[in-house]
């Protein structure tokens, strides 16, 4: 499937997010699409939804609230909200864009496949929409960098129409810990290697039963060349095109002698 040009200037645009519907990082991005795109639609959580991943909400029903002129949230999770605005919200007029974020952290290497902030973008490429995971990294105890992600996702997001975007194919973008005038500019990059949940904390309730909390720390390795683990603490923003297609071609030749 081919997409039609993009023209900024007349794009109807749909924001979702996982950090819910009063993030700074959202509101960050409603501010940058508005200076760029003719029309602006948000549909975000009412509550935090990190980590949920490409979860849907299928065995209790859904609430799509107003909140403003073009503003919704939903009880659910970044792709009910995708899927929400999609079908509802924006019934019959669909956007030609779909911006997640602003997270607040990175989304690098595996976190990609946790993030909800990546997986409303994933939901918009399903539906044929060409789709943009934005997220701002910070340095644990510090105040994040949200003047870096204004000066550089306009940046990005106005490079967009010269892409021949193939389907099936969405962009992970992730913005450095550093202030906007030291970014290094914008590298395109493959997925790095840094895995979260390698530690946690044992305890027991007023009951004695023993709980457990997945802490935050990652297993991550910053110096493979190329990738976004990389380019974003080298300074740099990072571009990684992701696509949906999960397939390990080169296996299949091999497979398919095992099975015949």
């Amino acid at each position: 499937m081919a997409y039609p040009p993009l023209d900024l200037a007349q794009a109807r645009v749909l924001i979702a997010n996982d950090d819910g519907i009063h993030a700074p990082g959202l509101t960050l991005l409603e501010e940058v699409a508005r200076r760029l795109f003719r029309e602006v639609w948000v549909v975000a959580p009412e509550t935090e939804q990190s980590a949920a991943s490409h979860s849907l909400t299928m065995r209790r029903p859904l609430y799509l609230r107003q909140a403003g002129e073009r503003r919704f949230t939903v009880d659910g999770t970044p792709t009910d909200c995708v899927l929400l605005a999609v079908h509802q919200a924006m019934q019959g007029a669909p956007p030609d864009l779909v911006l997640s974020g602003v997270n607040h952290g990175g989304n690098l290497g595996e976190d990609a496949t946790y993030s909800g902030t990546v997986a409303a973008a994933m939901e918009g490429t399903l539906l044929g929409i060409r789709s943009v995971a934005l997220s701002q990294l910070y340095e644990t105890g510090a105040p994040a960098h949200w003047e870096t992600a204004e000066r550089w996702s306009a940046d990005v997001l106005r490079r967009l129409p010269a892409f021949d975007w193939p389907a099936g194919v969405l962009l992970n973008v992730n913005f450095p810990a550093v202030a906007p005038s030291d970014v290094l500019g914008i590298e395109v990059t493959k997925q790095g290697r840094h895995k979260i949940g390698g530690t946690m904390v044992e305890g027991k309730d007023p009951r004695g039963q023993c709980w457990f909390w997945i802490g935050g720390e990652r297993q991550q390795d910053r110096g493979l060349a190329g990738t976004d683990l990389a380019a974003v603490h080298a300074g740099a923003v990072s571009v990684t095109p992701l696509c949906l297609e999960l397939t390990h071609q080169a296996s299949m030749s091999a497979l398919a002698t095992v099975f015949r």
